[in-house]
């Protein structure tokens, strides 16, 4: 809900100026430029290099060569990946392909990273790389919200809502 995907039954969901209650099906692109994303499942084109993926989505949006080229390369450093920058998907590990899409939602500076379920498709060692920097974004100033089934994932959390059935509880008020 809150990347739009889906709007709620009940309530309102806000994400910086926009409000469920009243959001244009033609704003949902604009909010979703302003949040990070990283899917359990990486959504990587194995047709592009890792510089690539997380180019393209600069060159959608409007940015200039010269910007891209500089951010690919600070967010592939960021999480550790800047010497696999040529490197095609299939030649990195499932915890390297979720560094790159950590990278591709880093890119565009968002306000907000959304994870669903980062640790999912990679084994114990790679899922906690990916929680120490999705920690170390987080202690950076960014907000990062992690969906996750994993309770040792979810105890890592400075905050934690559980949502079952429908209803929310806050282990933090």
């Amino acid at each position: 809900m809150i990347y739009f995907e889906s709007l709620p039954d009940a309530g309102t969901v806000v994400v910086n100026k926009y409000s469920s209650a009243n959001v244009r099906f033609n704003d949902i692109p604009f909010i979703r430029r302003t949040l990070g994303v990283i899917f359990q499942d990486f959504k990587l084109l194995t047709d592009r290099s890792v510089f690539d993926n997380i180019a393209l989505s600069l060159r959608i949006i409007g940015f200039k060569s010269a910007d891209i080229r500089k951010r690919v390369l600070r967010v592939l450093t960021e999480v550790g990946l800047g010497h696999k920058r040529n490197r095609y998907p299939n030649e990195l590990s499932g915890g390297e392909q979720q560094r790159v899409a950590i990278a591709r939602a880093l890119s565009n500076q968002p306000s907000l990273i959304l994870a669903d379920e980062p640790t999912g498709n990679v084994d114990t060692t790679a899922g906690k790389k990916i929680m120490d920097v999705l920690e170390e974004i987080n202690q950076k100033g960014k907000t990062v919200i992690t969906v996750t089934h994993d309770p040792d994932i979810a105890q890592r959390a400075h905050r934690i809502l559980q949502i079952t059935d429908g209803v929310v509880r806050d282990y933090n008020a």
